[in-house]
């Protein structure tokens, strides 16, 4: 019985933390610049499975992407399964997370996701430099749904 203990111990200890990230996030508000900017309705699914989280943006269109924690790149694909660029994603601390997008034609985008005391509120902070050299500062404040 101890041998058997001992085996399950040591295999739970194997497994990956919980990611206080995984849920269903809905957007509630969004400001670009400065300003509030309407946004059509926008939900964030993540999942945890083992040490991958999977992140799909769903709005009119889907994006999607899995990701380790360790910033390696991970393929962002659309709903139709169209390869649109690479996703890195790394835990700056126990609330916080460093996403960084990028593809062709489309501005490198580099933010942080952090959550609140008792995640239930996610806030997304971004910078991009848009064709034409402007530069997009893009804050999006999503509440849990799960």
């Amino acid at each position: 019985m101890l041998k058997s203990l001992s085996i399950l111990l040591l295999a739970c200890a194997a497994l990956p933390a919980a990611e206080p990230l995984a849920g269903t996030w809905v957007l509630q508000s969004q400001q670009v610049n400065g300003r509030d900017t309407p946004s059509p309705p926008l939900t964030l699914r993540i999942a945890q499975s083992g040490g991958r989280l999977q992140f799909e943006y769903a709005a009119k269109d889907s994006v999607r992407f899995d990701a380790r924690l360790d910033g390696s790149p991970a393929e962002v694909t659309s709903s139709t399964g169209r390869k649109m660029g690479t996703a890195r994603v790394t835990r700056d601390g126990p609330l916080q997370y460093r996403v960084t997008l990028e593809g062709p034609n489309r501005p490198t985008s580099n933010g942080r996701l952090t959550l609140s005391r008792g995640s239930k509120t996610l806030t997304s902070e971004s910078d991009a430099l848009a064709p034409g050299g402007q530069r997009l500062h893009t804050v999006q404040v999503f509440e849990r749904r799960d």
